[in-house]
C-alpha cells in the first residue's frame, strides 16, 4: 500500500534525537524545554479534588465556562482589553495545537505565510500540511531582531498570514512596542491575519513589558493569540493551552477544533479555574525564572561559549568560535563527551543556516545546571 506523504521532508525531530542521546550517555538534558523541578502542590491537589468530586466527564467544547471567564478577567487586568469569554476564548490541548488549528482554520492551498527563522519547529510543517507556502525571513543575528524592510518586500497578494513569537523560542528575543507598531502598519487595510505565539508570556525578564497582541484591539481583530498553561505553571506534560481571537475568527476556529479535539481535560480545567485566582503564581514567574537564567549565565562565563542574551522563555543561546564543527556535530559531541545535551540552532532554519549557536534550557534546578556546566569549563 502506498501513501503519498504530506510532509515528505520531515523525519525524526532533533528533540527526539538529542533526548535519546542524552539517555544513552546519561547526559544532563538541557535540550528540551521543560522544568525538572516540581509544579505547585496546591494545583495538583486541586486537580485531585476535582476528580474526587466527579468532574471527569466531557466539559464544554470551547472550554470550562468558569475558566474562560477567569482568563478574560486576567487578560483585562494585564492588557486592558475586554475579551468576551463566550465568543473569543477556546481552551485547547496545548499551545502547539492552538497554533495548528489557527493555521488550518484560514489557510488555503497556495497561500503564503511569513515565518521568521530560527522558528519553533512546528510552524513550517503545520503550514505545509495545509498546502500553504512558508515565506522565510531570517532574524538578524546575533540579536535576532525582525528586519521589517524585508518583511515589506515579501508582502504580496498571496500573503495570508504573518507569524510572530514573543518571547521567542529558540532565542529568547522579545518584541518591542516599535515591532508591534511596524506590524500594525504593515497589516492595516490588508487581508493579512496575524498568528501570535505567546506561550512564554510570563517568562519575560529584565523589567521588559510583554507586548501582547491583546494590548492592541485593532490588531486582535485580525489575530490568533496562542497561550500555554504548561509553560506558566511548570506542567508541560498537561498539554493544555488556549487561543484568544476576535469573535468572527473564533467562530471559524471552533469549526475545526470541534472535529479534531472537541473537549479538553475536565478536572485540570476546574483546578486551573480556581488556581488562576492566585495572581502571584504567574506574576512572580518572570523573576523566578530570571534567577535561573542569571545563575546559568554566571556559570557559563567560565566556558568558551559566548552569551547571546535572552530576555524571555526557558532558553538562552550561546555562540562559539573555539571549533569549526557544525553546531549539530558539536551538540552531539557535547552529549557524548561532556554529558550535556543541547539543541543546535541550525535545526530551527529550514535550510539549516549555521551561525555556530547552541540553545540551552536553563529552567532547571541549580544542581542540574551546575552538573551540566562543570565539564564545559575545560572544553576545547
Amino acid at each position: 500500500m502506498y501513501v503519498q506523504s504530506k510532509l515528505p521532508n520531515v523525519g525524526t525531530t532533533i528533540f527526539t534525537v538529542m533526548s535519546s542521546l542524552a539517555l544513552e550517555y546519561n547526559a544532563v538534558n538541557l535540550g528540551q524545554g521543560f522544568p525538572d523541578f516540581l509544579m505547585s502542590g496546591e494545583l495538583t491537589s486541586l486537580v485531585n479534588d476535582a476528580m474526587k468530586k466527579g468532574f471527569n466527564q466531557y466539559t464544554h467544547m470551547c472550554g470550562l465556562p468558569l475558566l474562560r471567564e477567569r482568563l478574560a478577567e486576567k487578560a483585562e487586568k494585564l492588557y486592558q482589553t475586554k475579551i468576551n469569554p463566550e465568543t473569543q476564548i477556546t481552551v485547547t490541548p496545548g499551545g502547539t495545537y492552538a497554533i495548528y488549528t489557527a493555521l488550518t482554520t484560514v489557510l488555503q492551498r497556495g497561500d503564503e505565510v511569513i515565518v521568521f527563522e530560527p522558528a519553533y519547529d512546528s510552524y513550517i510543517p503545520n503550514i505545509e500540511v495545509n498546502g500553504a507556502i512558508p515565506v522565510l525571513i531570517s532574524l538578524k543575528h546575533p540579536d535576532y531582531s525582525i528586519p521589517w524592510d524585508e518583511v515589506r518586500q515579501k508582502i504580496n497578494a498571496k500573503t495570508r498570514m504573518i507569524m510572530i513569537n514573543s518571547p521567542h523560542n529558540p532565542t529568547g528575543a522579545v518584541l518591542s512596542k516599535n515591532d508591534i507598531d511596524e506590524l500594525r502598519k504593515i497589516v492595516t487595510d490588508t487581508n493579512i491575519i496575524v498568528l501570535s505565539d505567546e506561550v512564554y508570556e510570563h517568562l519575560i525578564f529584565d523589567d521588559i513589558q510583554h507586548q501582547s497582541v491583546l494590548r492592541y484591539p485593532d490588531l486582535l481583530e485580525r489575530s490568533f493569540v496562542c497561550f500555554s498553561f504548561g509553560k506558566t505553571y511548570h506542567c508541560t506534560g498537561w498539554k493544555l493551552g488556549y487561543c484568544i481571537t476576535s469573535g468572527a475568527l473564533m467562530k471559524e476556529f471552533r469549526k475545526v477544533h470541534q472535529f479534531n479535539c472537541f473537549s479538553c481535560d475536565t478536572p485540570k480545567q476546574y483546578a486551573l479555574a480556581e488556581y488562576i485566582k492566585n495572581e502571584d503564581a504567574y506574576l512572580s514567574l518572570g523573576p523566578f525564572i530570571q534567577q535561573k537564567r542569571d545563575f546559568f549565565r554566571e556559570l557559563m562565563k567560565a566556558t568558551p561559549f559566548k552569551c547571546i542574551p535572552s530576555h524571555g522563555s526557558y532558553f538562552e543561546c550561546y555562540g562559539y568560535d573555539f571549533t569549526n564543527e557544525s553546531d549539530k556535530d558539536l551538540a552531539i559531541r557535547l552529549t557524548k563527551e561532556c554529558g550535556i545535551a543541547t539543541i543546535p540552532v541550525s535545526v530551527f532554519y529550514k535550510n539549516r543556516e549555521d551561525n555556530k549557536v547552541l540553545r540551552f534550557c536553563f529552567a532547571k534546578k541549580e544542581s542540574t545546571l551546575e552538573k551540566a556546566v562543570e565539564k564545559l569549563v575545560t572544553l576545547k
